[in-house]
């Protein structure tokens, strides 16, 4: 399992919010490629970004932050939040993004997933966002009828490469991630599943190590890292000795 450090851009700043809520946000740096560089020399060994703006806006919104994290690092990185077209996707792979991730727009239009799949093979990871277990899209504003596990099987007939599962109400929230939730999606499924929100300790790790065996193979961890709460360092030894 690796450990993935996260950085959310909003107006070209690193931030975090609270349950997705773009007023409550958190500014931790103004240069988010030095922060990119930080993560990277304690041991992070793939970089997330997400473009906040983006996201709820439907489109691109912080291009120039995201060119300069790709410049300034060399583990590779994957980038999600209003990408909601080919020509988006083919443009941040083209700026050096090793992996797009799809949201909103694989519930709303899973022939564009199908067809990025096919366009841009291994390129391609879907991030479910779920409350109580139904997906939620819009930078989480819409909550819609479809079961994550649903979803999930949908996009793994497409062939995307991965996974990444958010449960909002443990998002920034560091209440220690959905362990419940994201193993029985895991288990529905035979693609990597990264899981997201909530991750606070080194004893969270630990209890998504634990379920490592189901398809989990990565969490993301943002806000921990940022206040401290979890060293980026011991958490990445953490799932080396237990690899081992």
């Amino acid at each position: 399992m690796i450990v993935i450090p996260a950085i959310d851009l909003k107006e070209g700043r690193c931030v975090r919010l609270e349950q997705g809520l773009m007023e409550k946000d958190t500014v931790y740096c103004d240069d988010p490629a030095a922060q990119a560089k930080t993560w990277q020399d304690q041991g992070g060994e793939l970089l997330h970004i997400v473009d906040l703006d983006g996201a709820f806006a439907g489109t691109p919104r912080n291009r120039e932050a995201i060119k300069a994290i790709v410049d300034a690092i060399d583990i590779p990185t994957e980038l999600g939040g209003g990408v909601r077209d080919l020509a988006t996707i083919e443009a941040y792979l083209d700026l050096g993004i090793d992996r797009v991730i799809l949201g909103t727009v694989a519930k709303e239009n899973p022939q564009l997933v199908a067809e990025a799949c096919r366009k841009f093979p291994g390129k391609i990871v879907v991030g479910i966002d779920a409350n109580n277990g139904f997906v939620a899209v819009r930078g989480w504003a819409d909550v819609t009828e479809k079961k994550a596990t649903e979803l999930a099987r949908e996009m793994e007939g497409f062939g995307v490469e991965a996974i990444i599962y958010t449960d909002i109400a443990r998002d920034g929230m560091m209440q220690g991630p959905n362990l419940e939730a994201t193993r029985q999606l895991a288990e529905s499924i035979s693609i990597p599943v990264i899981a997201s929100g909530g991750v606070s300790s080194l004893k969270d790790i630990e209890n998504l190590m634990a379920i490592e065996a189901s398809g989990v193979v990565g969490v993301i961890t943002g806000k921990a890292i940022y206040t401290g709460a979890l060293d980026l360092r011991e958490a990445v030894a953490l799932t080396k000795k237990g690899s081992r």
